[in-house]
């Protein structure tokens, strides 16, 4: 669900740009039958030119040799004709055990090979071909971003009886350099069940609460946008958000069980599963649901239904967006997660404002200044905007309360944590989060014992954090669904670099003794080497300001599986310090919360309203602009 402008609830048509037309013409020149051994480039294809292009490909010239059959066979592969093409550059062998679906090979630019020529008397020869490696999608579509890194592959060709040259031998899979990659592929989101929480208090209903949560994947723009959908859904999560998420698909399930597809003009969509067993009619509808979020989410149309029914015949179900709000993605970022709120810098206190009005204090001691006359540090709005929690103005108290008159006075922290002697002010409490679950989230930075602590209620738990790998946590961001969460990483003791890490928190334990873990770390746009301030955005995505080496600082917003949203670039980002944005999906009648954002310098709050950066005037200034989180 990546923000865009004009987004409502499910994914509107026309968010894929315009699509241009490339004809390739002409077969592949013949090359010289013999000489040297140099190294080459494969030939730029129209692709080359940042353009999203339709290639119709060509197939194999006769007499081709091995070379120009090489660099055929890799423009085909980004044709739309599901490789029946590509396959004509192979041998019957070839062609039998090839697997395309094997996963994507990302390079950094078009792949080189050697130029190797050939005589009438060669019947076999080896093409390696290289190219530096900067992210690859998985046999389960998942996209991953990796440390550039050169790698090797290798093709073998052999003369056929008729005297023509085929590929014999190649990996399984396609190789793309990033340009053809971003052309030919799109990154659409298929959607699971959030795995519950074992110690989750069961007279609480929110936090026994189904929601879907998002899975992204990279499908082909153009080949069967639906049924490919549907097919990468019920083959399950990717291999990271397994964990932590669970689908409504019985055991046995697959791909080949998508029997068929469609979609309608009342915006229906219909899907035919051969040899499952739908079971009951809420195990039916929650597996529609899965499905109607997907559909919804291919830039196809709006999708306001999804008919799901068995091959064999029987009962069918339906599942409809204006029956399933409860369940859908981002449902527990809370009807009040539009409200918007600001801290003063002066005196701490907390203001809650709408519009471009100044707003009032909060009820209770957070919108009064503090006995002490010290200001409180970061505060963090609970999802449900009743309540907050704050911490001391020397780091080492966590506080909980509601805004209520009847809460006179600070109520006993919650957490506390020493102070060092030798300390620089780098150690303490900091980024304090909410998910949609009441659950609250904070960094105890005591060089002593750093870590992560879950509090609920008055019970406070250590989260331990997997594969830090000598790197410290100084920042914390939960997702509304409980189980995922944005991480900002110092990367060593000395070092400056501060950079984004997406992780799965996986709850165990009992209702007595709840347990949490944080596990799965990946790093997100690695160029960002300076993080300062990251914020949910919706279900599958994060607002983000960091700089890159030597660069001035930027907004991006990045997905779960850390790559760069194209489709909704923001202006700005040189002069802030800190933004937010809300989870909240908006609705035809409710728009997007606007993203927010506070000046460096002057602490002057500002609004982002139809890409326009619109500054909230306030007579003092502020700390903190936020939204429930």
């Amino acid at each position: 669900m990546r923000r865009t402008s004009g987004r409502t609830e499910l994914r509107p048509a026309g968010v894929v740009g315009g699509l241009l037309v490339a004809l390739l013409a002409g077969g592949c020149a013949a090359m010289p039958d013999s000489g040297g051994v140099t190294k080459v480039e494969l030939s730029k294809s129209s692709a080359e030119k940042n353009l999203q292009v339709r290639v119709f490909p060509v197939e194999p010239a006769k007499g081709a040799v091995p070379q120009d059959l090489l660099a055929g066979f890799l423009d085909a592969l980004t044709a739309d004709d599901s490789y029946v093409t590509a396959r004509k550059y192979l041998t019957p062998g070839a062609r039998a055990n090839w697997n395309p679906e094997a996963g994507i090979k990302v390079l950094a630019a078009n792949p080189g090979h050697l130029k190797v020529g050939v005589t009438d008397a060669d019947t076999d020869v080896s093409i390696p071909v290289d190219g530096q490696l900067v992210s690859q999608v998985d046999d389960r579509h998942s996209f991953s971003i990796e440390s550039p890194r050169m790698i090797q592959f290798n093709f073998s060709f052999v003369r056929e009886k008729a005297g023509e040259w085929r590929i014999d031998k190649l990996p399984d899979g396609l190789i793309l350099n990033e340009v053809n990659f971003r052309n030919s592929y799109r990154q659409v989101d298929r959607f699971f069940y959030a795995a519950p929480d074992p110690s989750a208090p069961t007279a609480a209903s929110v936090t026994n609460q189904d929601v879907l949560i998002a899975d992204p994947i990279y499908l082909r723009r153009r080949i069967d946008p639906l049924g490919s959908a549907v097919r990468a859904l019920v083959s399950g999560p990717s291999n990271w958000l397994a964990p932590v998420a669970r689908s409504a698909f019985p055991a046995g399930v697959s791909a080949d069980s998508v029997e068929s597809v469609s979609l309608d003009d009342n915006r229906t969509g219909h899907v035919t599963l051969a040899g499952v067993d739908l079971g009951s009619a809420t195990a039916c509808r929650r597996m529609a649901t899965q499905l109607l979020y997907t559909l919804a989410d291919q830039g196809t149309g709006q999708v306001d239904r999804l008919e799901l029914k068995a091959q064999h015949g029987g009962p069918a179900c339906l599942a409809s967006r204006a029956d399933e709000p409860q369940i859908g993605p981002g449902s527990l970022a809370g009807q009040m997660s539009t409200r918007q709120f600001y801290q003063r810098a002066d005196d701490g206190v907390l203001h809650e404002t709408r519009g471009e009005a100044v707003g009032e204090p909060v009820h209770g001691p957070l919108g009064r200044p503090q006995p002490s006359g010290r200001p409180l540090g970061a505060i963090a709005v609970a999802r449900d905007g009743e309540r907050a929690a704050a911490i001391s103005g020397d780091g080492h108290q966590l506080f909980t309360l509601p805004f209520l008159d009847s809460q006179t006075a600070m109520p006993q922290p919650v957490l506390t944590t020493p102070s060092r002697p030798g300390s620089k002010g780098d150690d303490g409490l900091v980024s304090p989060t909410w998910d949609g679950r009441g659950d609250l989230y904070v960094v105890d930075r005591d060089p002593v014992a750093p870590k992560v602590m879950l509090v609920r209620d008055k019970q406070a738990v250590p989260v331990p954090v997997d594969d830090l790998g000598g790197r410290s946590v100084q920042g914390i961001k939960v997702s509304s669904d409980g189980v995922r969460v944005a991480l900002l990483l110092k990367e060593g003791k000395d070092s400056k670099d501060q950079r984004l890490w997406l992780g799965l928190v996986v709850h165990g334990g009992t209702k007595d003794a709840p347990t949490a873990e944080i596990t799965g770390l990946r790093l997100a746009n690695p160029a960002f080497q300076e993080v300062l301030s990251v914020s949910w955005a919706e279900a599958d995505q994060l607002l983000v300001l960091g700089k890159e080496k030597d660069k001035a600082q930027q907004l991006q917003y990045i997905s779960t599986d850390g790559s760069q949203n194209r489709d909704a670039r923001l202006q700005g980002g040189g002069e802030m310090v800190a933004v937010a944005a809300s989870e909240s999906r908006g609705t035809t009648v409710l728009p997007v919360p606007p993203v927010l954002a506070l000046e460096k310098e002057a602490g002057k709050p500002y609004r982002l309203v139809n890409n326009q950066w619109r500054e909230l005037v306030l007579p003092y200034k502020a700390s903190a602009f936020i939204y429930p989180g």
